[in-house]
Parts: structure tokens; sequence; C-alpha cells
């Protein structure tokens, strides 16, 4: 089984965000909690990804992280009172989460830019032609 993309949670953060910005908490907390179930489900395949062995940490640790933000939101959201405007920590936990989905695109927009420095080749002065007048000798005086 294989999950499609992170795009879902994603886009769920980010409308949960959106209408926390519009001052619309029920909505930003609903929208966050139906993030939460498509958040742990990248997590699941990222950290299966990586422990299968494909190069899939960096995912896996922001998934991770990403639905660590998206439960403390929900969890600091659900237990402001009523009528009042929701604490500041959650708004801060679901751009923190936004944040966390954003680390491997921009490590992937960031990944040509790496910059290896090599050795430059070291240069050798020219060995002098010095031609040896040798006698030719034969091969059986050698040998002998």
């Amino acid at each position: 089984m294989h999950v499609g993309s992170r795009l879902l949670p994603l886009g769920l953060a980010t409308a949960a965000f959106a209408a926390a910005a519009a001052d619309l908490g029920g909505l930003a907390l609903w929208l966050a909690v139906l993030a939460i179930p498509a958040a742990a489900a990248v997590a699941f395949v990222a950290i299966s990804d990586a422990l299968e062995g494909r190069a899939a940490f960096l995912p896996a640790a922001t998934s991770t992280l990403a639905l660590v933000f998206l439960v403390v939101g929900c969890a600091v959201r659900s237990n402001a009172a009523v009528g009042t405007a929701a604490p500041p920590l959650a708004t801060w936990a679901l751009l923190a989460a936004l944040f966390a989905y954003s680390v491997p695109t921009i490590a992937w927009l960031l990944e040509p830019m790496k910059v290896t420095r090599t050795k430059p080749a070291r240069r050798r002065r020219p060995r002098p032609n010095v031609e040896l007048e040798l006698e030719p000798v034969e091969v059986f005086e050698r040998a002998a």
C-alpha cells in the first residue's frame, strides 16, 4: 500500500490555519482534528520507509514533528473557554506544523546548490630527460 502524498494533511492544516487567522475557532479546531489521522498515516508510512532503509529520514522526522504540533494545537484549542479567543499557542502550533511540512521541500530546492570543494590538482615539476648511455647487453650475458 502506498500513500500518495503528504498533501492531504498539509491542505487540512493550511485550511485550519486560515480559519484560525479568520477568527473561526470552531472550524479551525475541526479541520485540525481531521488533519490528525491523515498526518498520522503519512508519518507512519514515512517512518516505515526509513526503517526499510530508504532515504526517508527527513520526511519521517518532519511528518512526526508536524503530527505532534497538530495534536498540541488541537489540545490547546479544545481546552479554550467557549466564546473566548483561542490561545496563541494553538495558532503557533498550526504554523509550526506547516513549517515542518515545508522543510523537505526547502531541502529539495536547496539540494542542487551544494558546493563541494575539491583539492586542486597537485602540480609536479617535469623530470628532466637524462639519457643514459648504456652499452647494449645481450640477454644471454645477463642470465649467465
